[in-house]
């Protein structure tokens, strides 16, 4: 019995938690039958949200609980698009509606359709194409945009397409001869929040625990799990070059795969379809079932797939298909002075070092590596798999500029076993726990003076694990009140 009373008041505090600072007089019975299915908590820097349901309810879960940070990612969006483009609001409104909403199946727009709800019964009034362009912003401004630019002829920064590193390994490369897969995510430091852990319960498909952005129905930063016995995570293609405003957005591809796959194959089926060229990635899978890992680099007119049974993968943006290296990137694949090739250069060195050793916590030390290989040293910049580009005053031939406000922004780190219970460890802020203060930042390179506003601070934070299903600690409150 007294278990029975502390979950029930365990439940009232929860739906008391998510219901709290919202408006709820004007939610009808079925919204607030919704929102008890969901629910939002943070820890360590990072918000867990559960959604569950039909698509309509899940949306409306994430709408509503996330409505706060939903809007700030759509008003840091708006001033990056301001600045980059000197275009409208509306213009990037306008070309998310026509190039992608139609393009979008059924489901994703209801769940999309549902967020935009969610937001106006919080009191945020958002449009269903806002919420469609937050989805694909990175195709938008990091592929189609410059194309757009150059035909108008209009002066734009160049985007950042080299960002993220990660490495899966199996066999007898690792320490219990299963999966280990770790993932940092690289990006601007001006740029919304990757900091959502997003367990979606689907009443059709397979559960998804996953990092992503508020109001994505993806990843973003593509680093999940699912009850299919699937783990995930990519690395962005650099210096790529192709997009097709006709194909299907890649938010779209990626969320469908990773709802319904249920092999590696069937994952690579389904984002292949339609591929539209944006966001192309090279994605290191693995199926906990099988033991089996694969990479599957992604261009618009050429694909590369990789699977087998024993070895690693490693991503930091150098292609490896020769199709897609010479007819659709200009990367310059031997020089080491780029991060991307540098970076490539360390994996395959930690790879042999640890060969057979390769564990959990070892993928966390990996992602929080600061040894540069065309220095051959240990010096945290650009070219370190964890990356410090604001920290780097050289340019040394490669791409950027000196002090670029970009870098490592977390860390996730899974093993099959934690897999087997839809598990994995995460840090949020930097990898190797360095803090970032942005108005110390600022001060110090006022040249990014526009970004006043945008930065955000990311203290130190530890390591910590998320889990499906995961509830927010109980608070003394909560206790008393058994």
């Amino acid at each position: 019995m007294k278990k029975l009373v502390t979950l029930s008041f365990f439940v009232l505090f929860l739906v008391a938690s998510n219901l709290s600072a919202r408006p709820t007089s004007k939610l009808t019975a079925q919204q607030k039958s919704w929102l008890a299915k969901g629910y939002r908590f943070e820890k360590a820097g990072w918000i867990y949200l559960h959604i569950q349901g039909s698509p309509e309810e899940r949306g409306f879960q994430h709408g509503y609980l996330l409505a706060p940070e939903i809007r700030e990612s759509l008003l840091e969006l708006r001033k990056r698009w301001d600045y980059f483009s000197a275009m409208d609001w509306a213009y990037f409104v306008d070309a998310a509606g026509k190039m992608f909403t139609p393009r979008v199946d059924p489901e994703d727009l209801a769940e999309m359709q549902g967020i935009v709800e969610g937001m106006d019964a919080a009191g945020d009034t958002v449009t269903l194409n806002e919420i469609v362009g937050l989805n694909g912003y990175m195709e938008l401004m990091d592929y189609w945009w410059p194309k757009v630019a150059d035909s108008l002829r209009i002066s734009t920064p160049k985007p950042k397409q080299e960002s993220c590193s990660s490495f899966i390994a199996t066999g007898s490369m690792t320490a219990d001869g299963k999966i280990v897969l770790g993932h940092n995510t690289m990006g601007g430091y001006d740029e919304p929040f990757c900091n959502v852990i997003i367990d979606i319960k689907p009443d059709s498909g397979y559960r998804i625990l996953m990092q992503t952005f508020p109001g994505f129905i993806s990843s973003g930063t593509d680093f999940f799990i699912t009850s299919a016995g699937l783990v995930g995570s990519e690395t962005t293609i650099g210096a790529f070059s192709g997009f097709d405003p006709t194909g299907v957005p890649e938010f779209c591809r990626m969320r469908h795969a990773t709802q319904y796959a249920s092999s590696i194959r069937e994952w690579c089926k389904m984002m292949e379809k339609g591929n539209n060229g944006g966001y192309a990635n090279a994605w290191l899978l693995g199926d906990i079932k099988t033991n089996q890992i694969a990479r599957l680099e992604l261009g618009l007119k050429y694909v590369g797939f990789q699977i087998k049974s024993g070895g690693y993968f490693v991503g930091s943006n150098l292609v490896k298909n020769l199709k897609i290296l010479r007819f659709e990137t200009t990367e310059q694949e031997t020089n080491i002075k780029y991060s991307s090739v540098a970076r490539d250069v360390r994996w395959h060195q930690l790879m042999k070092k640890y060969a057979g050793k390769i564990n959990i916590a070892l993928a966390e030390k990996f992602e929080a590596d600061h040894y540069d290989t065309y220095l051959n040293k240990i010096d945290p910049d650009q070219r370190t798999l964890d990356g410090h580009s604001e920290l780097d005053a050289r340019l040394d031939g490669g791409p950027g500029r000196p002090y670029a406000p970009w870098g490592t922004l977390d860390g996730k780190v899974v093993d099959a076993n934690l897999a087997k219970h839809m598990s994995f460890y995460a840090r949020w802020g930097n990898a190797d726990g360095m803090p970032f203060y942005a108005k110390k930042f600022l001060a110090e390179h006022p040249q990014y003076r526009w970004m006043t506003g945008l930065m955000k601070d990311r203290p130190t934070e530890p390591w910590v694990k998320f889990t499906v299903g995961e509830k927010p600690p109980m608070t003394k409150k909560t206790v008393s009140a058994k």
